[in-house]
């Protein structure tokens, strides 16, 4: 889908939780089912990625996010939370939206990038009060792969 990281419209959902642990475990459990990895290992790294400190990007906004040995390229998933929760981000806010990605073991410059290009799709407004409002899974694939391609281009 990008160039920087792959986002299959199974990894796209919408989900409950009350927690920021419980997400973090949906999150794990998503990149399991939809990419064939071991949920342990990935609860395991994102869950010591969070301990160094929040992955709360601020504006409700959530990217956990860690490295992983075992994959060929970036992997993405998407949750939108049907009522937010607290997760101990920068601005104090809950958040509603999580973007989770794992990239490879070594590859340093590569996480940046894709990490970047998630940021900047995240900070728009109009974008998050679109993902906010779209119906379902299928209507937030479509919003994210449009910017993703657009960006890419």
């Amino acid at each position: 889908m990008s160039g920087l990281f792959t986002l299959l419209p199974e990894a796209v959902i919408t989900a409950n939780a009350d927690s920021k642990d419980i997400i973090l475990g949906q999150l794990a459990t998503l990149f399991s089912e939809v990419y064939d990895l071991d949920r342990d290992k990935v609860l395991e790294r994102i869950a010591e990625r969070e301990e160094l400190g929040s992955t709360g990007f601020g504006r409700r906004i959530a990217i956990p996010h860690a490295r992983i040995s075992g994959l060929g390229r970036p992997v993405a998933a998407f949750i939108r939370l049907e009522s937010p929760v607290e997760f101990d981000s920068a601005d104090g806010m809950p958040v509603d939206l999580v973007f989770g990605l794992l990239s490879p073991e070594g590859a340093g410059a590569t996480h940046l990038h894709a990490l970047a290009a998630i940021s900047r799709m995240m900070r728009d407004e109009r974008m998050h009060e679109a993902l906010v409002a779209a119906p379902g899974a299928e209507a937030l694939y479509s919003l994210l792969c449009n910017v993703i391609d657009r960006d890419a281009a």
